[in-house]
C-alpha cells in the first residue's frame, strides 16, 4: 500500500512542479494546427476515396456490358 501512495505522491509532485504547461496562446495555436492538419488529411482521404470510386465505377461499367 505504501508503494501505491508513494507513486501517487510522486506523480502529483511531478505534474505540479516539473511539467511545463503550455500558455493559453500556445494551446490555442497548437489546437489550430491540429485542426487544420485534420481537415487537410480528411480532404485528402475523401479525394482518394472519390477518385477510386470514380475509376472503379467506370472500370466495372466497361466490363459489365461484355
Amino acid at each position: 500500500m505504501n508503494k501505491i501512495r508513494n507513486y501517487f505522491r510522486e506523480s502529483y509532485h511531478e505534474l505540479v512542479y516539473k511539467v511545463s504547461w503550455p500558455t493559453w496562446q500556445e494551446l490555442q495555436s497548437s489546437t489550430m494546427i491540429v485542426l487544420i492538419a485534420t481537415l487537410f488529411v480528411t480532404a485528402l482521404v475523401w479525394g482518394m476515396d472519390a477518385a477510386s470510386n470514380f475509376v472503379l465505377t467506370h472500370y466495372y461499367e466497361i466490363f459489365k456490358g461484355k
